[in-house]
């Protein structure tokens, strides 16, 4: 292969974001991807392509008053003050200009999702394409790359490892599946977009003990590449035990149900017919909670009025062509549809309605139903999940690599899960979209940078 300016490590939409954004201020890039499969297969394409901005111009069509400042108040509160101060200003700021540049210059059929909003969203910021499938949106940025005559994708190539002169990363060890290696020098360095480490179960129980028993539903190129190659160079990390979890995804279908159908007025329940928590807390951190329950399962009962809502979501429509939701016209043969006791569903379902109707408060806290549950009945049997983890090495805002003393490492950046997320630790601080928003931003961001360095 020829040496070229710049090499991204991975094809989802970190490595795209990078390599366009590369490619289009001049660089000539070699965006290598480890697996031939990632058009279907990784986390950009398993995603719900939502991707939130505070202040885009979506918003200000519509009336809706938001800022960077006020997205950044909200992520604050999510992770109760824990996510990374200079990431989490980077990509706030960045992400209206991201929006417009995923519109404009790459073609991606943005639009703003008003029907319903996701926990921790104070107001409607989440962009997605039409059909919410992020198999979807990664087709789109293949096609803006291919219009970038600079920029070459090359698949299955994995990173091995990094080229290093004087402490400057330089090219990169390109290998293929049957073992066989080539050196490819790059003049700006080499940008990791291979995600973390979520298909790695030992790391997984090491840094996400929580989770190490629920599916993992993501990408199987993120195996920790990234954090290996980084330790090697001394780089530091940050916020290892941050991840995105799942607690709706179907089995054994596993297909993901959208958790519109609970912000939509769904409920989940155990094999006892029992509610266990505040379902509007959040997705990610629910994945545990469902994991804890008997069966490491649980049911997600909803109706028709928000089954008639979640059609716009490409992965529900996976869902009923696999028949994965059940119907049931009432209580009592939904309880043998799930196989619990009808006497208890039966009194959760109208503690629920009370709740709904405003005749008592919620015995879990939660705060709104959206409507209350009317015959007939759906039902999805769901597990808790791991769709792909938050932290990663450390990094600065303009994605460089850093050391633990916080020194840039010449020639290396990260982005999406490679690098340190703005979910802060844990679960609970994971918001709709902030994994996108994290591996576009970043991925932007280290492009453009990099591309800055070859100008400057």
């Amino acid at each position: 292969m020829s040496d070229v300016d710049l090499i991204v490590a991975g094809a989802g939409a970190a490595g795209f974001a990078a390599a366009i954004r590369a490619a289009e201020l001049g660089a000539s890039v070699l965006l290598a991807e480890a697996s031939a499969t990632f058009e279907h297969g990784s986390n950009t394409s398993m995603s719900t392509s939502m991707v939130p901005a505070g202040g885009s111009r979506w918003q200000d069509r519509l009336g809706i008053v938001d800022s960077p400042a006020t997205f950044r108040d909200d992520i604050m509160r999510k992770t109760k003050g824990t996510a990374d101060a200079t990431v989490l200003h980077a990509l706030t700021d960045v992400a209206p200009e991201l929006v417009a540049w995923l519109a404009d210059d790459c073609d991606v059929p943005l639009d703003l999702v008003t029907d319903f909003r996701y926990p921790g969203h104070s107001t409607d910021r989440c962009h997605a394409v039409p059909d919410r499938a992020g198999r979807s949106l990664l087709r789109n940025l293949g096609s803006a790359l291919e219009r970038h005559h600079a920029a070459t994708l090359i698949a299955p190539f994995r990173l091995h490892d990094v080229l290093v002169e004087d402490g400057r990363v330089v090219g990169g060890v390109l290998q293929t599946p049957d073992g066989s290696v080539e050196e490819v020098r790059s003049r700006l360095g080499v940008i990791l977009a291979t995600n973390g480490y979520g298909a790695d179960p030992a790391l997984v129980r090491r840094f996400a003990p929580e989770i190490a028993e629920g599916v993992y539903h993501g990408g199987d190129g993120s195996r920790g590449d990234a954090l290996r190659i980084g330790e090697r160079l001394g780089a530091g990390t940050a916020q290892l035990d941050a991840y995105q979890g799942h607690g709706a995804l179907a089995v054994p279908h596993n297909v993901l149900l959208t958790w519109a159908t609970v912000m939509h007025g769904g409920v989940v329940v155990n094999i006892e017919g029992e509610r266990f928590d505040d379902e509007t807390i959040g997705y990610s951190e629910y994945g545990a909670r469902v994991l804890a329950q008997p069966g490491r399962t649980a049911w997600v009962i909803f109706d028709t009025r928000i089954h008639d809502a979640c059609q716009p979501f490409a992965d529900y429509q996976d869902l009923l062509s696999q028949n994965a939701v059940r119907w049931a016209d009432d209580v009592d043969s939904l309880a043998e549809t799930i196989g619990a006791p009808a006497e208890t569903l039966n009194k959760t379902l109208a503690d629920v309605a009370r709740a709904a109707r405003g005749e008592a408060a919620d015995a879990f806290g939660r705060p709104t139903f959206a409507g209350e549950l009317v015959a007939p009945f759906a039902a999805v049997r769901v597990t808790g999940a791991l769709f792909h983890t938050q932290g990663g090495l450390a990094v600065d805002a303009d994605a460089r690599v850093l050391t633990p003393a916080l020194e840039a490492i010449a020639g290396l950046y990260a982005a999406g899960g490679a690098a340190v997320g703005i979910s802060g630790n844990g679960a609970s601080g994971y918001l709709a979209g902030n994994g996108l928003l994290s591996a576009l931003g970043l991925g932007y961001l280290a492009g453009q940078h990099a591309v800055g360095t070859m100008v400057g």
